[in-house]
């Protein structure tokens, strides 16, 4: 299950990924959204279920807050217990992560992004901005996850923008997210030519934000994705302002195989809670009642 800001997608699976099920609920109030989370996995005789949170949330089993989100600008969904609703519901083994964390991971292990390496990170830009870290092919937790959004970042020389997140401003998400380039244009970022003064500001955060966890995590690749980065050019951008802003202090022979879109694209959190589930299972398949069947396209 990804359960997101926007949606939750829920989905199925036999053990080697090779037919799916899965259905879309749009993130209304706790209690309709879960109503169509249960009344979706109810069909099924599964084994086991990974989740993947939008955040944050609470991921140290010695708190009593274990399995909550916590402070979401989503006001219904602040302090609510998700971990402990799907567990009352089901009976069965649950891998529990942000969702950021559990795409990172089905990058690694099934996606060409990943595959073949040990650590990445993994950065998605749209409405927020969260990142997930693999090292050494294990997810990044101690007693919170890591928020990359939230960094401090150097300004952009002629930027004045206030920032847009409610609690820092002017931090990465602040500056670089959806809303804030929504803000700043007064309509649909989309919209703006390829070659506008604002996607240049948008690459430099970016690049910059790459800089910093290059130099702190030192990964074998970046991924970056969410709907910000449907603009065509600015992929290219920010492995431009990066590489600048860099300045050759870390020796990146091929930028272009280093920042990398994701392979897996809108399925890389599902697949990675698929994996997740069925490693906690011992490679186990998750039985189905009879119902339509799918292929799971890398394509998403």
């Amino acid at each position: 299950m990804e359960a997101g800001g926007t949606k939750f997608v829920c989905a199925v699976s036999d053990g080697d990924f090779s037919s799916i099920d899965r259905i879309i609920i749009p993130t209304q109030e706790p209690a309709d959204t879960m109503a169509g989370v249960y009344a979706f996995f109810q069909q099924y005789a599964i084994t086991a279920l990974g989740v993947g949170c939008f955040g944050p949330i609470d991921l140290d089993p010695g708190s009593s807050m274990y399995g909550f989100i916590r402070s979401t600008p989503k006001l219904a969904w602040r302090d609510f217990n998700i971990l402990g609703a799907i567990r009352d519901r089901f009976n069965i083994p649950i891998a529990f992560n942000t969702d950021v964390n559990v795409a990172a991971y089905g990058e690694l292990q099934r996606g060409a992004a990943a595959r073949g390496i040990n650590s990445c990170i993994y950065i998605t830009v749209g409405t927020g901005i969260g990142g997930g870290v693999i090292i050494d092919k294990h997810i990044i937790n101690a007693v919170n996850h890591p928020e990359l959004g939230h960094i401090s970042v150097k300004r952009y020389p002629t930027d004045s923008f206030a920032g847009s997140c409610p609690y820092h401003k002017d931090c990465l998400e602040g500056l670089a997210a959806g809303p804030s380039l929504a803000e700043r244009c007064q309509g649909d970022p989309r919209h703006l030519p390829a070659n506008h003064a604002l996607w240049h500001m948008e690459a430099y955060y970016l690049a910059q934000a790459i800089v910093n966890y290059t130099l702190v995590l030192s990964p074998d690749k970046i991924i970056i994705g969410g709907g910000v980065m449907q603009q065509p050019r600015l992929m290219a951008m920010i492995k431009k302002s990066f590489m600048e802003q860099m300045n050759g202090y870390v020796n990146i022979k091929d930028v272009d195989n280093y920042i990398v879109s994701p392979q897996l694209k809108n399925d890389a959190a599902i697949i990675g809670g698929l994996i997740m589930a069925q490693e906690l299972v011992g490679n186990g398949n998750c039985h189905r009642a009879p119902a339509e069947r799918r292929s799971l396209s890398h394509d998403g």
